[in-house]
């Protein structure tokens, strides 16, 4: 056997162990213990338990019965990203607005945003055109801010986002419902469970 075709059949046979020590993809809950948890941006989880921790913290604060109408309409306003990364911010509050909505106490207005912008352009359209009732005015906004804070001691390293949220009442333009949610994380490198 050549030196040459020794060092081809190591090499192949070496590229065959690495491709099977490698972890196959699967499916996991992406709120369980097998999910990745990393030091560098926002997971799954943490959109998922900031805004579980909002919901209860809301639905049970009875801040929403300040409104004499049933279910109250809110608008959803602009969630400030003061973090180092680029995330989508309804990743949190479609999440909000979709267990809302479910509760029955609140409906949420996709034809009012921040800016003009509309979640659903179209239905802007036909309800400006048709001149939707008032009765369709927003009574709360909701609005908040994500801020990340950094720190570090020898090899360790820590991030925590701070997820922040206000509900507004239109006609005061009182914030009547405040809360924040702390998620801290901390190793040396990004690590599959929690």
């Amino acid at each position: 056997m050549s030196h040459s075709f020794k060092i081809i059949a190591l090499s192949a046979a070496s590229l065959l162990l690495v491709q099977g020590c490698k972890t196959p993809a699967t499916y996991v809950e992406s709120n369980s213990p097998q999910t990745i948890v990393s030091l560098d941006k926002i997971n799954t989880q943490d959109w998922a338990q900031a805004a579980d921790q909002m919901i209860i913290s809301l639905l049970s604060s009875n801040v929403l019965a300040r409104d004499p109408n049933t279910p109250t309409i809110m608008a959803v306003s602009r969630i400030v990203n003061n973090t180092t990364q680029l995330v989508d911010t309804n990743l949190l509050t479609k999440k909000i607005r979709v267990a809302l909505n479910q509760s029955g106490k609140v409906l949420t207005t996709s034809v009012i945003g921040p800016g003009g912008q509309a979640e659903d352009e179209l239905a802007r359209e036909l309800a400006a055109e048709y001149n939707y009732p008032p009765a369709a005015r927003p009574y709360f906004t909701l609005s908040g801010r994500i801020i990340e804070d950094r720190a570090s001691a020898g090899s360790t390293k820590q991030v925590a986002y701070i997820f922040q949220m206000s509900l507004t009442e239109i006609n005061t333009g009182l914030a009547v419902w405040e809360d924040e949610k702390t998620i801290t994380k901390q190793g040396e490198r990004n690590a599959v469970g929690w």
